[in-house]
C-alpha cells in the first residue's frame, strides 16, 4: 500500500471506521467466532474482540510466549505471533490473525486442534 493509502485509512480509523464496509467486519467477527468455537474447548480463553483482525491469547502454563509461538509451529505447522515482539507486557500471550482466507483458516484451525501442549 501507498503510504497515501495507508495516511487515508488512519484518518477513517480515527474518525470511527463508519465508512468501512459492513461485509468486512462481519467476515472478521465470524473468523474470530470460529477461532473461539476451537481454541476456548482446548485451553485458551479467547473472548473474540470488537475492532481488530487479530485474537489475543494467554500461553499455556510453563510456556514463554516465543518458546509456545516455536512448539505451535513445530507441532502443527501453525505460525503465531509471540506476544513479546509487541514489547514487555505481550510477554505470555501470543496473536494470532484471522485475515487468511476462510479455508486458510479452517485449515489451521483444525491443525490447532491436534496441538499436544
Amino acid at each position: 500500500a501507498s503510504p497515501q493509502a495507508v495516511q487515508r485509512a488512519a484518518v477513517e480509523a480515527l474518525r470511527g471506521g463508519e465508512g468501512y464496509p459492513p461485509a468486512a467486519t462481519d467476515i472478521y467477527y465470524h473468523r474470530h467466532l470460529r477461532v473461539a468455537g476451537v481454541c476456548n474447548p482446548l485451553w485458551w480463553n479467547v473472548t473474540p474482540p470488537r475492532a481488530t483482525f487479530y485474537i489475543w491469547a494467554p500461553v499455556p502454563k510453563g510456556y514463554a510466549s516465543i518458546s509456545f509461538a516455536g512448539h505451535v509451529l513445530d507441532q502443527v505447522g501453525v505460525h503465531i505471533t509471540p506476544g513479546v515482539g509487541f514489547g514487555p507486557h505481550g510477554e505470555g500471550y501470543f496473536r494470532l490473525s484471522v485475515t487468511a482466507t476462510d479455508r486458510r483458516l479452517d485449515e489451521a484451525l483444525e491443525r490447532l486442534k491436534g496441538l499436544q501442549v
